[in-house]
């Protein structure tokens, strides 16, 4: 099973950078992960300031530009995880926020082709 976790924004991961020796923690802890193969991919995204909401009514669009100031639209950096189970993600992103001294992640299962002939409910 594919899951994709979203770790939450907050104003301190909206106004810098990380250090050299976050950075450097984080690359060996992506490369065990890759290569232990749970990990699937990870990026860390830039603050809200450099993002855009698009919303499209009745064939209209509307952009929103960041940075958005609400911490609950923020988001820091996402992983796709190949897991045995939801339990495993939840058990893998306890382990990742660990690591980085807390925050919040949000898990969401992706559909896999499979998933759709088999008429799993959204």
């Amino acid at each position: 099973m594919r899951y994709m976790a979203l770790l939450k924004g907050n104003p301190e991961s909206e106004s810098h950078a990380p250090s050299a020796e976050e950075i450097a923690t984080m690359g060996k802890y992506i490369k065990e992960a890759k290569t232990a193969g749970w990990l699937l991919a990870t990026e860390g995204l830039h603050s809200s300031a450099n993002a855009a909401r698009i919303k499209v009514t009745g064939g209209k669009p509307s952009i929103t530009d960041g940075p958005f100031t609400e911490a609950k639209e923020l988001i820091a950096s996402y992983a796709m995880l190949q897991v045995n189970s939801k339990e495993e993600a939840v058990e893998r992103a306890a382990q990742f926020l660990d690591l980085i001294g807390g925050g919040e992640v949000e898990i969401w299962q992706v559909f896999d082709p499979a998933d759709f002939a088999a008429g799993t409910p959204c």
